[in-house]
């Protein structure tokens, strides 16, 4: 049996010659733009320093109570996102608790409507047809 033909070795050289190449240009540069975006996702308004946005809440806090240690008191001076943040529970494991003690959320039942009669579905333009039986 043969190798496969012309096209199938061509297409194979090409990909292997994409993979030496890279990534191009427009790819590193919103690859960079991403990371950018990433690395400042959380800037401190005092002091301008940035943090991942991958950081949690706890860090940010955290941040305000050893570099703001004026500001402890109102930590949404520094980060909005500490607008409803319980340094009392950082992790909000308590907060999780509370709201699993409640009980689970029942969604509402809506009324279906039942349409029985077989003239007013057809009616209404719908085919009725029967299942396939096992042969």
């Amino acid at each position: 049996m043969g190798k496969g033909s012309n096209v199938q070795k061509a297409q194979a050289a090409r990909e292997r010659n994409q993979k030496k190449l890279g990534k191009t240009d427009e790819e590193r540069r919103a690859a960079t733009a991403k990371a950018k975006l990433d690395a400042t996702a959380y800037m401190c308004k005092i002091c301008r320093q940035t943090f991942m946005v991958n950081a949690k809440q706890s860090l940010l806090y955290l941040h305000v109570t050893a570099k703001h240690a004026d500001k402890k008191d109102s930590p949404v001076e520094c980060f909005d996102s500490l607008a409803d943040f319980d340094p009392a529970d950082p992790d909000g494991k308590n907060k999780a608790k509370s709201a699993a003690a409640a009980g689970p959320v029942k969604p509402k039942k809506s009324a279906k409507k039942k349409d029985d009669d077989l003239a007013s579905l057809l009616d209404a333009g719908l085919s009725v047809s029967k299942k396939k039986g096992k042969k």
